[in-house]
This record gives structure tokens, C-alpha cells and sequence, in this order.
């Protein structure tokens, strides 16, 4: 597939329209959200092209992909951002930390335990974000709404380890009404853990290409983007 920066630019205009128009619904500032271009399954050239159309935070699924088009991008465009949003294994966790800014998916406490004896020598703080399921779905990974509580403690007691919020992916319906329910849990989710915790938690990473408006309007800060950017994603 080749895509053109100014195709992308154009894009992300109406995207960005979209977002602003979604947040004054509610009263809230555009500016609090992030647009995250998702770019997994696209070539390196495809980063260049969004880099060069004025995006600057990409999220990639797996480690080894992620590695590899950071690496290709990195001499051109050393300013970006990376989030890792797909599921973390522990034997990934040293390049994950090497290359992404943040890791999005932390749902465990093998995880986080893991995260924090990898930053600790290095006397490194790391920010994450707490992935929860709140659909309960078995294809899925995140903790679940009930054990969200105990996990969220467990990460803050690691020390290196800054947590900085949640994020969720919904089962997936046509209709994004449907999934406004998810949202609001999502966010009532995020305002007991921060009371509970004793810190803001700001981020909320929630909404996709078919969804975003929704959970811009339920809160969201963050907004995940691959489809309506980059059009389908290639098969391999």
C-alpha cells in the first residue's frame, strides 16, 4: 500500500474535526486529546509518511514489529513517541522497555514485577498504563474490572513504574452507542482507582476509527487511530 503524506494529512484534519467537534459536545478541550496513529501491519514508509504529515505518536502491537519499524525510522525521526498498546509476554519486556516510550497493556502483576527489576538498576521511571477487559473476553488481554483495584496498588508500589492511567478496547460493535456503556465504566474505573491510589491517573486511552467520537465525549484522552488514517490494514 502507498499512502502519501498529504493524503495522511488530510486525513488526520478530519479526524482532528471530528475530535473537537465530539469534545465541545461536552465542554471539553480538543487539546486534551491525543491523536495515537496505529500503525501496525504498515511498513516503516508508512511512519515516515504520518511523521511528515504532522504525527507524532504511533502505537504498535507487538514487540518485534515495533522494534523493527523503530528502528528503520528512528535516524529520520528521533522525536517520536511510541506506545505499545498489544499484549506484553515478560520475555519481551527488556525490548519493549528499550524502544517504546510507554507501554499501554501492563495487565498483570508478573508483569509489573518484572518491568520493575529490568528499570530498578538503571534507576529509570517508565510510565505504563493498566489495561483492563471489561467485556471478559477470552481473545482479550487486561485485568478485569473486578481485581482492577489490587493490580492498580501493585504498580504503584513499584517504584520505577509510572503509572499514568487505563486503557481498554471494548468488544467490538457496529453501532458505537453500543459500546458508550464501556466508556463511562472505564472512566468511573479510573476515578476510584485514582481515589484509592492517591494520584490523578490522567490518561484514558478508549475509542478507535468506528468509536472515537463516543469516547471523546465519555472522556477519553486518548483515541487509538489506524483505519481511518491509513485505510485497511495489509494481511500477512
Amino acid at each position: 500500500m502507498s499512502i502519501s503524506a498529504d493524503e495522511i494529512a488530510a486525513r488526520r484534519e478530519n479526524i482532528l474535526v471530528r475530535i473537537r467537534r465530539a469534545a465541545e459536545r461536552r465542554g471539553r478541550d480538543a487539546h486534551s486529546v491525543t491523536l495515537l496513529a496505529v500503525t501496525k501491519t504498515h511498513p516503516p514508509e508508512v511512519v515516515r509518511q504520518a511523521a511528515r504529515a504532522g504525527i507524532s505518536h504511533f502505537g504498535e502491537n507487538r514487540v518485534p514489529e515495533g522494534a523493527d519499524k523503530i528502528g528503520a525510522v528512528r535516524g529520520d525521526f528521533p522525536k517520536l513517541t511510541w506506545h505499545l498498546i498489544g499484549p506484553l509476554q515478560t520475555n519481551k519486556a527488556k525490548p519493549a522497555l528499550q524502544y517504546f516510550s510507554i507501554v499501554e497493556s501492563l495487565d498483570r502483576e508478573r508483569l509489573a514485577t518484572r518491568l520493575e527489576s529490568l528499570l530498578a538498576p538503571e534507576g529509570r521511571s517508565f510510565p505504563v498504563l493498566m489495561e483492563l477487559n471489561l467485556g471478559d473476553e477470552a481473545t482479550k488481554s487486561g485485568v478485569s474490572a473486578e481485581n482492577a483495584l489490587a493490580l492498580a496498588q501493585s504498580i504503584v508500589a513499584c517504584t520505577h513504574l509510572d503509572l499514568r492511567g487505563v486503557m481498554s478496547v471494548p468488544p467490538f460493535t457496529e453501532d458505537p452507542e453500543q459500546v458508550r456503556p464501556y466508556f463511562r465504566q472505564l472512566v468511573e474505573i479510573r476515578n476510584r482507582l485514582a481515589d484509592r491510589c492517591g494520584r490523578p491517573l490522567p490518561v484514558i486511552s478508549m475509542g478507535m476509527s468506528h468509536d472515537f467520537e463516543v469516547a471523546v465525549e465519555e472522556g477519553a484522552t486518548e483515541v487509538r487511530i489506524g483505519t481511518e488514517l491509513f485505510g485497511p490494514r495489509e494481511t500477512r
